[in-house]
């Protein structure tokens, strides 16, 4: 991963989800020790000062940078997503078994951001990345549930593969590549001797990966996809966005 962009960014405009991907995105910020950056893109302070007041008292050793802005939503999140490692975007809610609706800013930015944009539903809680657990432990020791890979690829994806394992990695976590067949099996290599810690499990589809990476969302923290740089998430990875059942980061590649 690069290192000269270190921060995490969320776009807070007061809603639920938006609230709730603050929570997430300041436990990324936590798990891999940067700043989080939240940003509003609007006039109406009251939003950002209580999502900062509420973080800091949550994590209270995490550094958190509050920004507002007069530049409407999609091109500050663009200009701010340059800047950040990760940017963090909540979607509009849970809508049951067919789905949830992702607002239109969500989707523009996840289209166009040159950094990986992560969608979190409302209701997303800090036990839903985490192994459930059977003993009475507390949540916050539970191991965290895989990171999932979904990989499709006719081309080089290193930003791609390079941030599910770096993912994982900094989770502890296993992480499940779900790829076709015809997938090289070189493919994978390096990135196992990268990151020798990761414990990798591969599946292997004839046919649509879409089906198995939505069933292993279910049972995933995280779900990965990739997008062509320059162009927005194809059919099948906006139909992962909407139904996925864990938050989705989207990572252009090459």
């Amino acid at each position: 991963m690069s290192t000269d962009t270190r921060t995490i960014t969320v776009g807070i405009d007061g809603s639920r989800s938006s609230l709730d991907a603050a929570d997430w995105a300041a436990r990324e910020a936590q798990r891999r020790r940067l700043p989080l950056r939240l940003l509003h893109a609007g006039t109406e302070p009251a939003s950002l000062d209580r999502a900062a007041i509420e973080l800091s008292y949550a994590h209270p050793a995490l550094d958190i940078i509050a920004r507002r802005t007069a530049t409407p939503a999609v091109p500050a999140l663009l200009a701010a997503a340059v800047e950040a490692e990760t940017l963090v975007l909540g979607s509009r809610g849970r809508t049951g078994s067919a789905g949830f609706p992702v607002g239109s800013v969500a989707l523009g930015v996840a289209a166009r951001a040159d950094r990986p944009v992560v969608l979190v539903r409302a209701g997303e809680l800090p036990e839903d990345e985490r192994v459930p657990g059977v003993d009475g432990s507390p949540p916050s020791t539970a191991p965290y549930l895989p990171v999932v890979l979904g990989l499709d690829l006719d081309a080089s994806a290193d930003d791609l593969i390079g941030y599910a394992f770096d993912t994982a990695a900094v989770r502890s976590a296993p992480l499940h590549v779900v790829h076709p067949w015809t997938l090289p099996t070189s493919t994978l290599r390096p990135w196992h001797h990268r990151f020798p810690g990761t414990t990798v499990r591969e599946h292997r589809v004839d046919g649509d990966p879409g089906p198995r990476l939505l069933e292993a969302s279910a049972r995933a923290g995280l779900l990965v996809v990739g997008r062509r740089t320059g162009r927005g998430p194809g059919r099948a990875a906006r139909s992962l966005i909407r139904h996925a059942g864990c938050p989705v980061a989207v990572v252009p590649h090459d």
